[in-house]
């Protein structure tokens, strides 16, 4: 077999044709070097120690010896099919010996294992060498390769074939240790994203006047869980609190960063604050729980009787509105700092409204669902705008709809958490289940029997049990005499029922909030909110924006 027809160059090696001429050429059949001629001896009269004779040229050693000392496998194949021109003691070990002048595709499947048939074709074609990192034979071992073209270089045979230099590296340990590493984060992300949805709510809590569905899609494979979640909290009286937040970072940490701001906002909503109270109260924990983790909220409440969300921002994106003719309106300012910088001086968090009247639809989400590194935030909000604007159906099939349009997939590079919430326009016989009555308690206390007969002749035309009506007049008797002894006027008496429940409100001018204690024997007073908390399925207070208080109460319907 002779290599001198080819014109190989293995790495840190040059061919100098030039310098050869006919007696150097050493037939490659006898694999014989050659040594160089000795150096002619020095003059007689010269003191000088001769030179010691040159090891032999790089170009006077056979290809076979080369290719024969590499510890990595080698072969050497020639034509538009590949055959087997020689193959080195290497490749031999780690596959087997190969038949001389059989075609690759039937004498070397580790070949078609490591799909490398294809790529020697597209080498011969283009002479433009080509490498493949980490791939694996069935035996387990993993090669890193690189195919390069080889050319004759032979004077006497111009026009041979052409062939295809093998060359192969073990990286088994590497590819192993590889492969360790991704199994490791594979397991790591398994855990965030386990964590992450249990701490997200199983089932959101569905509001009589809202109907409500969330998404929440983890990122892509490279990209680690994040911290984004969504709530909703109903507050008593039909009000309802609408929560989306971002912590800043990724995997288990910032999850559990996250469960705990989202347990505080549950605990802070129950105190029935203003928006921006509870952001505030929930920047000074964020603080507390890892100064180094900043997370962003929004915390909204919708009250049906006034038909608007009222809301506070801390540094979250703004909420939209679509209304029922596709209009969209964005919820701009207020925004303040997020949470965990501390925003107790002059930049503070303030509260804002905007409308949610019936037929609607309030959109919140977190960065992942707009942002992305090619444009401006603001574009992102944009097209989220014009895909709102046109997605109509229920609040789960809006959430896919957005998802889809903003091209959120599962290999996104980030996770999104998207709250879909409908203010439905009633008309027809499901209208007929809601209604709101009121009365204004004017005079002393001779209110008190004007309010009873109101809420008789409420409850009465509202058709519910006499049983339910008794309870009903019997808690709103409580509550105006509650409000008459220890509140301020204006005051007001609201009666309000939904397909599910009877709310019943009183307002004064008053802020200090009822507590229920226990009246002792001989006290003339303090049963009242006993007797309403007793008979009751649920009742509560809170201070009212214009510097009173609500106080109310709640009958489940019977089914």
């Amino acid at each position: 077999m002779n290599f001198t027809r080819w014109s190989a160059r293995l790495p840190g090696t040059q061919r100098r044709a030039a310098a050869r001429d006919d007696h150097s050429s050493v037939p490659a059949a006898r694999a014989e070097s050659v040594r160089p001629k000795a150096a002619a001896a020095p003059p007689d009269d010269t003191s000088e120690t001769p030179a010691p004779a040159a090891g032999p040229a790089l170009e006077a050693l056979p290809a076979r010896e080369l290719l024969g000392l590499l510890p990595a496998p080698v072969a050497l194949l020639h034509g538009p099919d590949h055959r087997i021109t020689y193959v080195n003691a290497a490749y031999t070990s780690a596959f087997g010996p190969r038949p001389s002048g059989a075609p690759a595709a039937e004498a070397m499947p580790e070949l078609a294992e490591l799909s490398l048939l294809p790529l020697m074709d597209q080498v011969l074609r283009s002479g433009t060498p080509r490498t493949v990192k980490s791939r694996k034979v069935l035996a387990g071992s993993s090669y890193t390769v690189t195919c390069t073209p080889v050319a004759t270089g032979a004077p006497e045979d111009p026009d041979g074939e052409a062939g295809v230099l093998v060359y192969a590296t073990d990286v088994t340990d590497h590819a192993e240790a590889a492969e360790r590493l991704r199994a490791s984060e594979r397991r790591h992300r398994e855990t965030a994203v386990t964590l992450q949805r249990s701490l997200l709510p199983q089932d959101l809590e569905q509001p009589d006047d809202l109907r409500i569905a969330a998404t929440y899609q983890p990122g892509g494979t490279d990209a680690a869980v994040g911290g984004d979640w969504y709530d909703v909290i109903t507050l008593g009286a039909g009000r309802t609190a609408l929560v989306i937040g971002d912590v800043m970072g990724r995997g288990v940490r910032a999850a559990a960063v996250m469960g705990q701001l989202r347990t505080a906002v549950r605990a802070y909503a129950r105190l029935d604050l203003p928006p921006h109270e509870v952001l505030q109260l929930l920047d000074v924990l964020a603080a507390e729980i890892d100064a180094s983790q900043i997370a962003t909220c929004a915390y909204a409440v919708h009250d049906p009787n006034e038909g608007h969300l009222v809301y506070a921002s801390a540094g979250h994106l703004p909420i939209l509105v679509c209304d029922e003719d596709g209009t969209v309106h964005r919820a701009e300012d207020p925004t303040g700092p997020p949470l965990g910088t501390g925003g107790t001086g002059a930049w503070v968090h303030t509260s804002g409204t905007i409308p949610l009247p019936p037929g609607s639809t309030a959109v919140l989400y977190t960065d992942g669902l707009v942002e992305r590194r090619s444009e401006d935030i603001d574009e992102g909000v944009a097209a989220l705008e014009r895909a709102l604007s046109g997605a109509k159906g229920t609040p789960q099939v809006v959430c896919d709809r957005l998802i889809r349009s903003l091209g959120v997939t599962a290999e996104h590079d980030d996770d999104v958490a998207v709250l879909v919430v409908q203010h439905p326009a009633r008309t027809g016989t499901s209208a007929e289940l809601f209604h709101n009555a009121s009365l204004e308690l004017l005079g002393g206390i001779e209110a008190a029997p004007r309010a009873r007969a109101f809420a008789t002749g409420v409850l009465a035309s509202w058709r519910f049990p006499v049983e339910l009506c008794d309870l009903g007049v019997l808690a709103a008797s409580e509550l105006v005499a509650n409000s008459l002894q220890h509140g301020t006027p204006p005051m007001r008496l609201g009666l309000r029922r939904t397909d599910r429940r009877l709310i019943i409100e009183v307002t004064d001018g008053d802020d200090h909030l009822p507590r229920r204690r226990r009246a002792e024997p001989a006290d003339e007073a303090g049963r009242g909110i006993s007797i309403v908390a007793t008979i009751a399925s649920s009742w509560g207070s809170r201070r009212t924006p214009g510097g009173g208080k609500a106080v109310w109460c709640e009958f489940a319907l019977p089914a």
